[in-house]
């Protein structure tokens, strides 16, 4: 009588629990290793990353435990030496998100950190990124110097989020008044409303935005007021 083949012989059994342990062990050793190296971007230790890199060692593409892709992280964190670094391999995929959507340019935009911003733009990262885009992070925070920044670069004035959200509105949402005049000068439509019918003047009452309140309902009514002198014009 043939015997059962679910039994296996003791030394396969324990070549396999031996194997099991190796891999265990090795994923520990990965999983030490990765966050060692997440830490080291946060902290900016370009020493340490900057000799993985160039050793090979490292892609700078890599992924932290949670998911966030080390470059973003490193914009996140204004690690601006790592992420310069990071930013100059050649296979580094500059539009990597995390979790939430957001890439480097993106948080770069966020912090106000206008070097990071220059140098991922001269590197190639996507500055009319559809939905969210590093636009809207930059007018959230007011950060003109890198509104400005964008803007010279093309970045679309009025992109809309997915709910038709555009900078204009999130300047005015934060009540930063240079923001909101610097968009409003630069072409910014007052009269934009996104998905809920909301424009930017009823985003400043809504948060109780004194400042951008003032500047576009005089803003707003200007350019609404021109719409009938120019059709007078034309009737002419």
């Amino acid at each position: 009588m043939t015997k059962s083949t679910t039994y296996l012989p003791k030394r396969a059994l324990a070549a396999a629990v031996l194997a099991a342990s190796g891999l265990m062990a090795a994923a520990g050793a990965h999983a030490e290793s990765l966050d060692a190296i997440v830490k080291a971007v946060k902290f900016d230790d370009i020493a340490d990353i900057g000799k993985q890199l160039k050793a090979g060692k490292l892609d700078p593409n890599t992924l932290a435990p949670n998911g966030d892709p080390l470059l973003v992280i490193a914009a996140r964190e204004k690690s601006d030496k790592v992420a310069a670094a990071l930013a100059a391999t050649p296979n580094v995929d500059l539009e990597k998100e995390d979790k939430a959507g957001e890439n480097a340019l993106m948080l770069a935009s966020l912090n106000g950190d206008a070097g990071l911003v220059k140098l991922l733009i001269d590197k190639g990262a996507e500055v009319s990124k559809k939905g969210w885009a590093p636009l809207h992070y930059a007018a959230t925070n007011g950060h003109d110097d890198v509104v400005k920044i964008l803007l010279d670069h093309d970045a679309y004035i009025d992109t809309a989020s997915p709910n038709g959200t555009t900078p204009l509105m999130m300047a005015a949402r934060g009540n930063h008044a240079s923001t909101v005049n610097l968009l409003l000068d630069q072409g910014a439509d007052p009269q934009v409303k996104n998905q809920l019918g909301i424009t930017a003047l009823e985003f400043a009452k809504h948060y109780n935005a004194p400042d951008a309140i003032e500047i576009l309902s005089k803003r707003t009514v200007r350019v609404g007021a021109s719409a009938p002198a120019d059709a007078q014009k034309s009737a002419k």
